[in-house]
């Protein structure tokens, strides 16, 4: 259980530190793609468990590289067994704030519903309640959840907005900060479009917000530099982060660099050159190139 004082100093970290989020919640749909990037093909491994422990020692080599601190990396987003697991041989949730520094999230949702009306809802999520009370225990400070935007639909993306309100209210409840990822695909074949649409239902979202209730939102690069502005400065945001939605590095962080408040919340752009027969020293050195890199376009503006 973190004290308050301790919740405090993540939340003032969170709110005004400069930096970005490294999001290393890849779950189970996402895990073959990110090992086989890795350099783990599917045929090296059988079933989940492990799978899993392979991620999780991915992660753990991530997480304990000298680069990877709270000077440059504010947040880590985690899977929720990485939550469970443990990193030189303490909680990882724990080993992330007092040894590096670093703000531990997890993502809570269980992936998307097919796509109707332009857009893909979260599925159920059940047991939230019980995963959220033991989230907090473990130290645990917000969360993250993903839903997929497709198509400039209005009340596609209203019902997007709808459910990942709802839900942060019920996060909030447990004394967590939710951060809302409604993803505007990059392919979209009108990508400016519904993010027009999603500017519009996630100020409404926020306006109707109880006064002192605090969220992050996480949203891709938009197509029209500094579009989300306004939720930048909204009372109710602690911070907006950006994800790289399938970017090449160099071009998230070149669009990143003209959006003026926003941070990176990278996962395939910050860890797509890291190879398991990567000795650790290279390893660490790759890892500092694009920690730096993404650091440099979340705190360096157009």
């Amino acid at each position: 259980m973190t004290d308050d004082m301790t919740i405090q100093k993540m939340a003032d970290q969170m709110a005004a530190k400069g930096g970005f989020i490294a999001a290393l919640d890849q779950s189970g749909g996402s895990t073959p793609g990110a090992l086989k990037l890795y350099g783990i093909p599917e045929e090296s491994y059988s079933g989940d468990a492990e799978m899993f422990a392979l991620m999780h020692a991915m992660r753990v080599r991530i997480m304990t590289a000298p680069a990877f601190t709270g000077d440059k990396v504010i947040a880590a987003i985690l899977f929720e067994a990485t939550m469970d697991g443990e990193a030189a041989g303490v909680p990882v949730p724990t080993y992330l704030w007092k040894e590096r520094g670093i703000v531990p999230f997890l993502k809570v949702d269980k992936g998307l519903e097919t796509e109707t009306d332009g857009v893909s809802l979260m599925k159920p999520i059940p047991g939230l309640d019980d995963l959220l009370a033991r989230a907090v225990k473990l130290g645990i400070f917000g969360t993250k959840m993903r839903s997929t935007i497709n198509l400039p639909s209005p009340t596609g993306i209203a019902a997007i907005a709808r459910q990942q309100f709802e839900i942060a209210a019920q996060i909030a409840k447990h004394g967590l900060v939710p951060i809302l990822e409604p993803e505007v695909l990059i392919k979209s074949p009108d990508k400016a479009g519904a993010e027009a649409i999603l500017l519009a239902e996630l100020t409404k979202g926020l306006d109707a917000l109880p006064d002192g209730e605090q969220v992050m939102l996480k949203v891709t690069i938009p197509e029209q530099a500094d579009l989300y502005a306004p939720l930048i400065a909204h009372r109710n945001v602690t911070r907006v982060v950006a994800l790289s939605g399938g970017y090449s590095r160099a071009e998230a962080c070149a669009r990143l660099a003209e959006n003026h408040g926003m941070i990176a919340s990278f996962s395939r752009a910050l860890l797509g050159d890291l190879r398991v027969d990567q000795d650790d020293a290279t390893f660490d050195a790759t890892l500092k190139t694009a920690i730096d890199e993404i650091y440099e376009a979340s705190t360096e503006k157009a």
